[in-house]
């Protein structure tokens, strides 16, 4: 099989190992099967080829894409610039693609922009979504209940549907929680690579990062422990299963 490119975008070297294992349990992906790359501190190769591997699966990270040049870390800009450099031959090829939370972000902001903060921030817990009518006949959504319980955190989001997009999943929180550009460029909102300990993890670790009030971050670790959080990461898999290729 092609390997899968599984871009990172969190420069807490702890954390991104954290997410890779989480990625590849919630795949069902070895890590034989995929071509790991830290954009914190690796630059994409120069020759990279997306016809070498089965698709692309983007991780999350603290960043924000609608953060001014003056707000984001020299890491923060260096993640963004490198993730926007392969969006227009993704989207102009309509190349297998998942991006998790900060993917969303990556896929708006190239789209049209219409990614900020002026609403539909939510704050670390549980999003109850539900699939739209265009979510429930999409093939990654297989086995997806139409309502179901997902994690979530994040500063910004995506504040209109772009042009080209397909609205497959929403909550009362924040209307946008997947989408579909043409046929194969997905993002979601959400963590579909997230499980109640991932989160315990980066809840202690990101307690200080202004998603929420550090004091809260027992209360919220037990509310993700009581979450019934299992239907995510279906869509990680199906995501795998419809795009791997053989070598």
């Amino acid at each position: 099989m092609k390997p899968f490119l599984i871009l990172q975008l969190r420069p807490e070297p702890e954390a991104s190992d954290n997410e890779f294992v989480a990625i590849l349990e919630k795949s069902g992906l070895s890590e034989a099967d995929t071509h790991r790359i830290q954009l914190d501190h690796e630059s994409l190769p120069a020759d990279l080829s997306l016809d070498d591997y089965s698709g692309i699966i983007v991780g999350g990270g603290p960043g924000c894409v609608s953060d001014t040049p003056e707000q984001k870390t020299p890491i923060e800009a260096k993640i963004e610039e490198a993730i926007l450099s392969l969006m227009p031959e993704i989207t102009e090829r309509d190349y297998p693609f998942l991006g998790c939370c900060y993917g969303i972000g990556v896929l708006g902001h190239h789209l049209g922009k219409v990614v900020n903060k002026d609403n539909y921030s939510e704050p670390v817990g549980v999003a109850y979504c539900n699939l739209t009518d265009d979510g429930e006949t999409d093939p990654l959504m297989d086995g997806v209940p139409t309502e179901f319980e997902a994690f979530v955190g994040h500063k910004e989001a995506m504040q209109r549907l772009p042009e080209g997009c397909v609205h497959l999943v929403s909550a009362p929180t924040c209307p946008y929680q997947m989408v579909r550009y043409g046929q194969n460029v997905y993002a979601t909102q959400f963590h579909p690579e997230a499980d109640a300990d991932v989160f315990e993890f980066r809840i202690l670790l990101y307690k200080h990062n202004g998603y929420f009030q550090p004091e809260r971050a027992n209360e919220l670790i037990q509310m993700c422990k009581d979450a019934n959080v299992f239907a995510p990461e279906q869509i990680m898999r199906n995501f795998v299963k419809r795009y791997q290729r053989d070598g």
